[in-house]
């Protein structure tokens, strides 16, 4: 039996799900492919260990970014090429897939990806609505693959430590958790089209968008408009300010939940925001953005002291905290590697990794629910287990978008 069926309909893939017909043994290398490879990608596979896995194959709609991303690794010149992560799923006797796409195309991806019977390694955000981060969840259980959220403070080991100093009450009741007041995505204006570049398929790019003219300020910019991404500038609500809210989703044991209340303090898409938690536990996205990446953190008040979570360590006004903590981990190269090795070891133990899909969609609906609240500039009430609004049509109209013909989201049980 072949090992994948692909069905062709309206310019989009649909692929009905064929499970995979090994099992990795202790000793395997992992065959990896990469769906985008752009800045993100780049990175990683520059500065990273992929020891535990070979890649095998990449697949990008942009020619000269698979001849730039050849050039950064010995054996890049080897990996084989496609012009669509189709072409990549129906040749390539894969094991995983890193989807390092924009944001707006990595859900319906990653779905298909699943329904080839791969495990994925999908970047932060991993979704562009609430709906999205739904469907993505049950893919993942429907076709029972491992998921793993980009969201690698996660795996890191001081930061695990932290996050349990918090969550076990060592600074007893959290009373106020302080982040950065992080960006919100602008509104693109329509502008002159500008010369396509050579090598690139414009359409598939656009993905669930609509197809706009081709403009470098959407190719290159895309993570700043909201037809593209939550705010994913480096600054912005889904862009960095993904690994401050999933901290503060890890840190007070709320990784499968939500908050209950989102208030805008002051009007405008740069206003302060609050959450409320069922418990009562206030976050705040307050502070002044000065651009240290320690700021990808929170400071967790409690009645017993104060923790601040930072990219790699903590601080704390309780020292005597800090005695049996692991090492700081140092920024840049090799600050992936921890959760790096949990996905691969993941994919051969088939155990949920620890930026598991459900985690990685909790956390980025909340960066979704801080977008609407500024948006619509009124407060809201949430429901985390229903993932509705109460109450409020015009706001659940936002926990979804209209997709381009061809784009749709599967129906998934």
């Amino acid at each position: 039996m072949k090992r994948r069926n692909f069905l062709k309909s309206s310019g989009a893939v649909a692929f009905p799900y064929v499970a995979q017909s090994t099992v990795l043994g202790a000793n395997d290398r992992v065959a990896v492919g990469f769906v985008g490879v752009g800045g993100r990608a780049r990175w990683l596979i520059g500065h990273e260990d992929f020891a535990p896995a070979r890649i095998v194959a990449m697949a990008d709609c942009n020619r000269a970014s698979m001849a730039a991303t050849a050039k950064l690794h010995p054996e890049g010149e080897k990996w084989r090429r496609y012009d669509t992560y189709a072409g990549m799923f129906e040749k390539e006797k894969l094991d995983a897939v890193f989807v390092e796409t924009p944001t707006h195309a990595r859900v319906l991806i990653c779905i298909h990806a699943l329904q080839a019977g791969l495990d994925v390694y999908a970047e932060k955000p991993i979704s562009l609505t609430v709906e999205e981060g739904q469907v993505l969840t049950r893919a993942v259980r429907r076709y029972k693959r491992v998921l793993q959220t980009g969201t690698q403070q996660r795996s890191m080991p001081i930061n695990i430590y932290a996050s349990k100093l918090v969550s076990s009450g060592k600074i007893g009741r959290i009373e106020k958790v302080i982040v950065c007041n992080f960006l919100a995505p602008e509104r693109w204006t329509p502008q002159p089209a500008e010369p396509l570049p050579e090598g690139l398929d414009w359409d598939q790019w656009c993905n669930q968008t609509e197809l706009r003219p081709y403009h470098s300020q959407l190719h290159r910019g895309w993570m700043k408009w909201r037809d593209y991404d939550g705010g994913g500038q480096s600054w912005g609500v889904s862009g960095w300010g993904t690994h401050s809210l999933d901290q503060v989703q890890a840190a007070l044991g709320t990784s499968l939940t939500g908050p209950v209340e989102i208030e805008l303090m002051e009007p405008g898409p740069r206003g302060r925001v609050a959450l409320r938690y069922a418990n009562g536990t206030l976050v705040s996205l307050e502070q002044e953005i000065i651009k240290d990446h320690q700021q990808l953190g929170a400071i967790f008040q409690g009645a017993n002291g104060r923790i601040q979570i930072l990219r790699g360590d903590f601080i704390t006004d309780r020292p005597e905290l800090k005695k049996d903590a692991p090492d700081a981990t140092k920024e840049g190269p090799g600050e992936n590697l921890p959760h790096l090795r949990n996905f691969f070891a993941c994919i051969k133990s088939r155990q949920k990794p620890l930026a598991d899909v459900e985690i990685g969609h909790r956390s980025n609906s909340v960066c979704h629910l801080v977008n609407v609240g500024r948006e619509l500039g009124r407060k809201l009430q949430w429901d985390p287990k229903a993932e509705r609004f109460v109450g409020d049509e015009e706001a659940n109209r936002l926990v979804s978008r209209a997709r381009r013909k061809g784009y749709e989201l599967p129906v998934i049980a």
